[in-house]
């Protein structure tokens, strides 16, 4: 039987969903401007009525209602678009963080007129050829060593501006590392309070709205994968690995070392394990992954590709020059000043630090016999060079010329170049190494399954891999042809960064050397030979690296650097409309509309109005039967 009063109930439950209704449209209103809010919905349902199914219902025309109550407070989400904006948000973090590098790097290669180091380089080559017209004379050693001082630092102000950009990667590093712990730390500790509050049966909208945006954030910085099937354990992956899981969130650390030059390497701060950066081709890694792939690949390939070039050019010059007299008599001098690796003349070094030789850090190896580039070898076999990744083989045919064959191995992608000397010997150098593991300028395998680079060429010992050379090992310099074979020690990382001319020069210009002598005897004064062989390394395939010429490489790098910041500009344009595009489609899902929001607003007031009229009727029916009906 129902109770006289229980009307009363009805309009009490009725006016306190309105209310709360409006309450929540306020709420909306109010954080319409709140980046990261999502709207919320008051979803009603009607209270359980008084008869349920049973054997002691009444007979009655059917169930009894008791009103409406709230069934839940829900906000308005779109789970599938907000998976998508956190897998692009990545895009996005890495094409933001990268192009303004891009940019800086651009103008670190931006020289125009006499200020560029290929003007600079110009005009080194020319105060040499005009030295080769005045070899008795002074003012043009002047000239020269005047221009190789300019030149060499042209070479070194682009080495400290790239190395200034590593440096500024390697801080937004760090900083940006802090932020990745901050946000794990914070969202570990959202998910503690979600999972308490819906314990109580309770949704916890705001919270989940703030860890949503805590998410967003995140998604920019790193390739994160979200599991939230799970209410009460959500899960960020990254690299592979747990990152947080339910309340707890993992940490990051830095490790430096001799292979890093100092810089930072990510790990995990509870296994030490390094965090592996997701790489992909759409380049889906985070501002994280642009900033160590800046400071580890684009900027360090720049570095490197300076470095080889000054290394190359102050080894061919060096190489001439030895070999002429200056004009009071002195010969064997270098121009420019070479700081080796190591002090052990044969190269050997203790690279694990236990106090006993372990590797040998050869930069060049030169062959003992004259070839002639034209003559066909007439041999067979497989050249095996070191590469990055592992070892390349370069085959080589009877029919093949010296020249075919040094071609060949410096288009196999080794990180070898070969070219043939002023004396017509066979040169061999190291090149910058892709692997950070591994030293630059230092050769690492050359093998020969034939007689090429044996009695052909004088340059290793034997054949096959019981004549070749590997770095190793102590003493690998005893592989080469007769053990004694004229080969180079690797110079101090980034030559680039310390050459300079020879002081012993400086001191004394007439020792700068015009001519090359004859049996032992020092040049005429009037002999410009050796001035003219140096100024001829302009147009000489000296395979810097990949490129034939030193002209080359300015050019390349020039082009290298332009695409480079075409492709950054235009991907970071595409990017950006792509998450324009997907977040509007997440306001127009989860935004507040304030149309929408102020007609909601009139629902729920009128309903509001409706349940207080209803409870006002009632209580003049419960006034009449009580005050107004008697005996």
């Amino acid at each position: 039987m129902t109770s006289t009063f229980s009307g009363i109930e009805i309009g009490k439950r009725a006016v306190s969903a309105h209310q709360q209704a409006i309450n929540v449209t306020g709420h909306n209103l109010s954080n319409a401007s709140n980046e990261g809010y999502s709207r919320q919905r008051v979803e009603f349902s009607p209270f359980e009525p008084i008869y349920l199914p049973g054997l002691n219902r009444e007979e009655t025309a059917g169930q009894i209602g008791q009103g409406m109550v709230v069934e839940r407070i829900e906000r308005i989400r779109d789970q599938l678009l907000d998976q998508r904006i956190v897998a692009e948000a990545s895009g996005e973090g890495y094409w933001e963080t990268r192009d303004p590098y891009l940019r800086m790097l651009d103008q670190a290669y931006l020289e125009v007129g006499e200020n560029s180091i290929r003007s600079k380089m110009d005009a080194f080559w020319d105060a040499w050829q005009e030295l080769s017209l005045y070899p008795a004379d002074t003012p043009q050693r002047e000239a020269v060593l005047e221009r190789g001082k300019t030149f060499i630092d042209g070479i070194q102000n682009r080495f400290n501006a790239l190395r200034g950009l590593q440096n500024m990667a390697e801080q937004d590093i760090q900083l940006t590392l802090e932020r990745v712990n901050d946000l794990s730390r914070q969202i570990a500790g959202m998910n503690n309070d979600i999972q308490k509050i819906r314990a109580q049966g309770d949704n916890p909208n705001d919270l989940l709205d703030r860890r949503d945006l805590l998410v967003d954030k995140l998604s920019s910085i790193l390739s994160i994968t979200v599991d939230s099937r799970d209410p009460d354990e959500f899960m960020l992956y990254t690299g592979g690995e747990v990152l947080v899981q339910g309340h707890i969130g993992r940490r990051f650390d830095r490790e430096q070392g001799i292979e890093t030059e100092g810089y930072s390497r990510i790990v995990w701060a509870d296994t030490r394990e390094e965090l592996q950066i997701q790489r992909q081709r759409d380049h889906h890694s985070g501002s994280l992954g642009a900033l160590v792939e800046l400071r580890d690949e684009t900027i360090r390939r720049e570095i490197q590709n300076l470095d080889s070039v000054t290394m190359n050019f102050i080894d061919l010059v060096n190489e001439v020059h030895r070999s002429a007299y200056g004009l009071n008599g002195t010969t064997g001098n270098d121009f420019f000043s070479e700081y080796p690796f190591v002090t052990n003349v044969a190269g050997n070094y203790d690279r694990d630090g236990d106090g006993a030789y372990d590797s040998s850090y050869i930069f060049r190896i030169n062959g003992t016999n004259v070839l002639e580039s034209r003559a066909q070898i007439g041999l067979e076999g497989t050249i095996t060079l070191s590469a990055s990744g592992g070892n390349v083989e370069v085959p080589y045919y009877p029919t093949d010329t010296v020249a075919d064959v040094v071609d060949r191995i410096n288009h196999s992608g080794a990180e070898v170049s070969a070219r043939l000397n002023r004396e017509g010997h066979l040169s061999l150098k190291a090149g910058p190494s892709a692997d950070r593991n591994n030293p630059d300028f230092v050769i690492r395998h050359i093998e020969d399954s034939g007689y090429f680079l044996t009695g052909y060429a004088g340059l290793l010992g034997g054949p096959g891999p019981g004549g070749a050379y590997d770095w190793g090992g102590a003493d690998a310099a005893g592989a080469l042809a007769g053990g004694a074979a004229d080969y180079a020690v690797a110079p101090v990382a980034h030559p680039s960064g310390w050459i300079g001319v020879n002081p012993a020069l400086i001191r004394d210009s007439s020792s700068v050397a015009a001519g090359f002598g004859e049996n032992g005897r020092p040049a005429n004064p009037g002999s410009g030979e050796a001035a003219l062989a140096i100024a001829a390394l302009r147009n000489t395939a000296v395979m810097v690296g990949g490129l034939r010429t030193f002209d080359d490489y300015f050019a390349d790098a020039a082009g290298r650097i332009g695409i480079l910041g075409e492709q950054s500009g235009r991907s970071l344009e595409t990017q950006n409309l792509t998450m324009k595009q997907l977040r509007d489609m997440r306001e127009s899902v989860s935004g507040v509309n304030m149309d929408e929001e102020l007609a909601a607003m009139i629902k729920y007031q009128h309903g509001y109005a409706a349940a207080a009229r209803f409870i006002t009727t009632l209580n003049s029916m419960l006034d009449t039967i009580i005050n107004r009906m008697g005996v």
